[in-house]
């Protein structure tokens, strides 16, 4: 399975405000999503103690981990600024588009070696080969030393009850820089395990989804979700196709079906997506949901249409028209239903990105008789 970089791409471009007083204080206007970070970046360029670095936190238009750097990328470029001009003036910087899908960071490119033994309908073993670029590495987050489990998060955990599971990641070393992408690991991890599995279940000759409910028997949570996802799927409506993925992440439980119609040019569409969602106690229904259908559009425009490609050591792609989100006519119908739960309140910003894309591509896989092992799908089947 290979996977391309990924840009974050969020609507609004990164921006920030610096105001400081040479000596005495420096204010931070960002929408960060690491704010003590970026006070670090602050008061470290600026020769000032913390407590004179002070960072107000706004409403950001995106982000999705683009405003979440270890290296403050942003802030420290505004604060330079700042002190170049020995803070005669409050700097707002601001990246365009094209600074930011050409000079940014991206979620890196990775490939799974997918393999199975499968044996009188059972499948009784299971292995999955990663090399990817590390995030962790080199950063606060990962002490020398400590495994980058954020490289294999998804498959080291299979929750599925096969007897024999291998699971291993070679970490490229590679200049392109990477950063966390929405939902991390689980943006390859969850595609290569999910989509595999129903090539797997099909080569043994069962039903993927009544597989999945057996070897999902002992883990009460993840089976509840598949069994509510695929109840208010209801009957899969005359000419259209289905898959279903189901996946963990974030300590949420998240399965989705996607009814998809392939067209007999064999380009396809996205009708429908039934979520089902058990992220503990919920405690407000619509954030839940927002975040449901938001992480779904995400995935989806990741694995229909994104890609970032280099050439002679550059990035191609600048902007909207060749790095290409979804489209709002390509959003299909998304039906929220949550799982009621006296359990922690867990995960919803991320949960939903991972199993749309393996969802969508098993419904093809049932239409076609093909395994999609290269992202993104484009826009035929």
């Amino acid at each position: 399975f290979e996977f391309p970089f990924l840009v974050h791409a969020p609507m609004e471009p990164l921006n920030c405000v610096v105001e400081y007083k040479p000596g005495e204080s420096c204010v931070i206007h960002s929408g960060s999503q690491m704010p003590t970070n970026d006070q670090r970046a602050a008061f470290t360029v600026l020769g000032l103690k913390p407590e004179q670095v002070t960072v107000v936190t706004h409403v950001a238009g995106g982000s999705f981990g683009r405003r979440a750097t270890p290296d403050a990328d942003l802030v420290t470029e505004a604060a330079n600024v700042a002190k170049a001009i020995n803070g005669k003036a409050p700097v707002k910087l601001m990246w365009t588009r094209e600074d930011d899908i050409r000079t940014g960071k991206y979620r890196p490119m990775n490939i799974h070696r997918m393999t199975a033994r499968v044996n009188n309908g059972a499948i009784e073993a299971w292995g999955d080969r990663t090399a990817i670029q590390s995030i962790m590495e080199g950063t606060p987050f990962l002490p020398p030393g400590t495994p980058d489990f954020s490289s294999i998060e998804g498959s080291n955990d299979i929750a599925y009850a096969i007897p024999n599971i291998s699971v291993d990641v070679h970490l490229v070393k590679h200049p392109v820089p990477v950063l966390w992408w929405r939902s991390v690991g689980h943006t390859h991890t969850a595609y290569a395990k999910e989509h595999f599995f129903d090539v797997a279940a099909r080569k043994a000759g069962k039903d993927p989804i009544e597989l999945r409910k057996q070897l999902l028997a002992g883990d009460a949570r993840q089976l509840g979700v598949l069994n509510l996802a695929v109840e208010k799927a209801g009957a899969l409506p005359a000419g259209q196709t289905r898959g279903v993925a189901v996946h963990h992440s974030f300590s949420s439980y998240v399965a989705e079906v996607a009814d998809v119609t392939v067209n007999a040019d064999g380009t396809f569409k996205v009708e429908r997506v039934v979520c089902a969602v058990d992220c503990g106690t919920v405690i407000n229904p619509d954030v839940v949901r927002a975040q449901m259908e938001g992480g779904i559009g995400y995935g989806l425009s990741a694995i229909l249409g994104e890609a970032l490609t280099i050439k002679d050591g550059a990035p191609v792609q600048s902007n909207f028209f060749d790095y290409t989100p979804l489209r709002m006519a390509q959003m299909p119908k998304v039906e929220v239903y949550m799982v009621a739960s006296t359990e922690p309140p867990t995960g919803v910003g991320e949960p939903g990105v991972p199993p749309i894309g393996p969802a969508v591509a098993n419904a093809l896989l049932a239409a076609t008789g093909k395994t999609y092992t290269k992202l993104p799908l484009g826009t035929k089947a």
